[in-house]
């Protein structure tokens, strides 16, 4: 796997809209599942590839480090032969000094070689150090991601869960309806109701007997007034 599909992967995969996704799934929890499972598997392959990127970039640098301690140790080692050709030639041995100008030469040609490749090794490993810290980046990222498909997968089961218990709750409320004439409740509410009315017939035909004693009471005293009225009437006239 090259760093620049590491890095297409892992950009596609960081900026997937899990809300689209869930969209257009026709079993969302499913989807969430695998996607979980792909996630999982793609950040462990990319932590795989990006430490080995991690590790080629760590070398470069050490590359690069020992190249300028190299081309500073060769520019002190022709300095030194350059210093000793002057101190032997002054001395008079022209033979000897110029060895060590020979030697100074040498050095400062590794000097430049040592240069130029610390110089060439620069733009790669600042190349390098963008890649990485994009890759590091997407990482962090599909993490989060992943994080947050875990958060939708539960937070969909959840409510799965729940749906399935208000329609068992609704079910049972179902099989007691209060409404239906063949219930249990309602048969019960009609034996109360005939039961009502019976006591409401008996208090009304006790009221109507009791009317009817009162109404013969009138009579007989109305009776009684009649009969005395008309004792007094034979008492006048005896």
């Amino acid at each position: 796997m090259t760093k620049q599909t590491i890095l297409g992967r892992v950009t596609q995969l960081a900026k997937a809209n899990i809300n689209a996704l869930l969209d257009q799934a026709e079993d969302p929890q499913k989807m969430l599942d695998q996607l979980i499972r792909d996630y999982t598997s793609n950040i462990a392959e990319a932590e795989q590839a990006v430490a080995a990127t991690i590790g080629n970039l760590r070398l470069m640098e050490q590359d690069h480090k020992e190249d300028v301690e190299a081309a500073a140790e060769w520019g002190a080692k022709a300095l030194a032969a350059s210093r000793k050709a002057d101190e032997l030639r002054g001395a008079g041995s022209a033979a000897e000094a110029d060895k060590f100008d020979n030697l100074a030469k040498v050095a400062l040609g590794r000097q430049l070689q040592s240069e130029q490749e610390a110089k060439t090794a620069v733009p790669t490993i600042a190349s390098q150090t963008e890649v990485v810290d994009k890759l590091k980046s997407g990482l962090d990222q599909m993490k989060a991601k992943l994080s947050e498909l875990k958060a939708k997968r539960d937070e969909l089961v959840a409510r799965a869960e729940s749906a399935q218990a208000q329609n068992q709750m609704m079910d049972a409320v179902k099989n007691i309806d209060v409404l239906d004439p063949t219930s249990e409740l309602s048969r019960f509410e009609d034996k109360v109701r005939r039961e009502e009315a019976r006591a409401l017939g008996k208090q009304e035909l006790a009221a109507s007997s009791l009317d009817a004693q009162f109404e013969q009471l009138d009579s007989l005293g109305a009776s009684a007034e009649v009969e005395a009225r008309l004792a007094a009437l034979k008492a006048g006239t005896a």
